[in-house]
């Protein structure tokens, strides 16, 4: 079988002893280089060659570092408390780019409710639609869908060939408006406990009592913070979600399905509305 390992004498290793004898094997090799200062990636794919890598197998680690920095660490209070300001989900899945953009392309747009903002070689990115369609379809929340991508101030989307058949996707939802929108709402809370406290001492009121507003708002302030880790987690659900559809060919089946003269959004809106009305059909 292609790819498999001959068997030889001698005990077996488990999965961890493997990869750390194979972890520590190019180690080594790389160390007979003088990497001090970083490699070229020419320079990296022929130390990639010495220790045996596949090339599809280099490319697609390389692909995965190239991105791995589209969603730094963050550290401090701020995202600790209120979650970080960008969230990522990247895979590697079998497929031509081309249809696999197109499907991304008609989900974001269908299913998402958003519209392309701007487009690069290899990179799109897209905004929450606007106009009173798409604001009744996100208020009633047609089909259960949440359309939690919409509160992001934008979602990148890139689409890049690993090989002839694979493709590394990834997406990138950029959340700094929210985290914005709590700090202002827990500031504006401790900033009326402030105030409140500092009334009550103008006004001789007991040392216990006149800390109460500050104590409560902060409370409250810190609660405001710490629900927005919930909103990121959903949006991180939503972003792996559509790589799931992807990668099972779900989007491109219901592509395929829409074929024929289209109906209009409020001819759309209508049917859902009657889905919403009778819950015990079942939709034709």
């Amino acid at each position: 079988m292609t790819g498999s390992v001959p068997a030889g004498p001698g005990p077996r290793l488990d999965r961890a002893a493997v990869e750390r004898v194979i972890q520590r094997a190019a180690e080594l090799q790389a160390n007979e280089r003088d990497i001090s200062e970083g490699l070229t990636e020419q320079e990296l794919k022929s130390l990639a060659n010495d220790v045996g890598i596949p090339e599809s197998h280099f490319r697609q680690a390389l692909l995965e570092e190239r991105t791995r920095s589209a969603v730094p660490a963050e550290r401090g209070l701020i995202p600790w408390l209120a979650g970080p300001r960008r969230v990522g989900a990247s895979r590697t899945m079998a497929g031509e780019a081309h249809r696999i953009e197109a499907a991304l392309q008609h989900w974001m747009a269908e299913n998402e409710l958003l519209t392309i903002k701007r487009r690069f070689p290899q990179q799109t990115t897209w905004e929450a639609k606007q106009g009173a369609v798409a604001s009744i379809r996100r208020a009633l929340s047609f089909g259960g869908h949440s359309y939690v991508l919409t509160r992001a101030r934008e979602v990148a989307g890139q689409v890049i060939p690993v090989d002839s058949g694979r493709c590394h996707v990834q997406l990138v939802a950029d959340l700094s408006n929210t985290i914005t929108a709590r700090m202002s709402t827990a500031t504006g809370f401790v900033g009326a406990g402030v105030a409140a406290s500092v009334v009550g001492t103008l006004l001789g009121v007991a040392t216990l009592v006149v800390f109460a507003p500050v104590i409560v708002t902060g409370l409250i302030g810190y609660a405001v913070l710490r629900t927005r880790r919930e909103e990121v987690a959903r949006v991180h659900v939503a972003l792996e979600q559509i790589l799931d559809r992807l990668e099972h060919g779900e989007i491109e089946v219901q592509q395929q399905q829409l074929r024929g003269p289209r109906p209009s959004a409020f001819v759309r809106i209508a049917d859902e509305l009657l889905k919403q009305l009778r819950p015990g059909d079942k939709p034709k």
